[in-house]
């Protein structure tokens, strides 16, 4: 299978969001009961997420969910 666009663009906004934050691959991978390579798989669109994970994603980054999903603020 390829990889879905969708998953592909949340994958990009955690690493830009991770990035920003200073926070290390493993420390997020942790907080969202990930390995680093499966995190790393995640940000490059490889594998999916589930709403629990983008919950605790959002949580480890402090960021509202939109942040995950769209590029334009959501209030």
């Amino acid at each position: 299978p390829g990889i879905d666009p969708r998953d592909a663009a949340v994958g990009a906004r955690i690493r830009r969001w991770r990035d920003r934050g200073g926070v290390a691959v493993a420390d997020l991978a942790a907080a969202i009961d990930l390995t680093p390579e499966a995190l790393r798989r995640v940000e490059a669109g490889r594998e999916h997420l589930d709403s629990a994970q983008l919950d605790a994603a959002t949580r480890a980054l402090r960021l509202p969910v939109w942040a995950l999903v769209s590029d334009a603020p959501a209030y």
